[in-house]
């Protein structure tokens, strides 16, 4: 768990750092630039940006009783989060997996894609799918929304 905090850690003490040195220097300004740009990003990377994640286990059960992709992260992966944040609020009906968080997810990951953990990794219908694009994820929640599949 400590592992997934760690970059938004190092961001928020950078924009510390360069924000003490700007206000040193007579920039008061720059320096809340600096802070409030640097735990912004922070906040972006962190596992706050994401919906409350379950374990692989879990996700799977509810994915076959609702139909509802499975989605794949960690913290950190600015792909992770360019498809969170294309999502939207619809991004919600997923069920996420933090595979820093879950080894089972993580193993499901390296399943999927030849060893290597690479996320996201989003299961639909039992098939798994590296880094697709947003808009497709957003049709598949759509059609889970719309009821059950004939």
């Amino acid at each position: 768990m400590t592992r997934t905090w760690i970059p938004p850690l190092a961001l928020v003490l950078c924009g510390s750092a360069l924000a003490a040195g700007s206000v040193l220097r007579g920039s008061p300004g720059r320096g809340l630039t600096f802070l409030v740009l640097f735990v912004v990003l922070a906040g972006l990377l962190s596992p706050l940006a994401f919906p409350r994640a379950v374990g692989a286990r879990e996700a799977q059960r509810r994915s076959a009783a609702d139909g509802r992709p499975v989605v794949y992260w960690r913290p950190g992966c600015t792909y992770c989060l360019r498809l969170r944040l294309r999502l939207g609020a619809s991004g919600r009906r997923a069920h996420w997996v933090d595979i820093w968080r879950d080894p089972e997810g993580a193993a499901a990951v390296r399943a999927a894609n030849g060893g290597d953990e690479t996320v996201p990794t989003v299961v639909v219908a039992g098939r798994a799918h590296t880094n697709p694009d947003p808009a497709w994820v957003r049709e598949q929640l759509r059609r889970t929304a719309a009821g059950p599949r004939t």
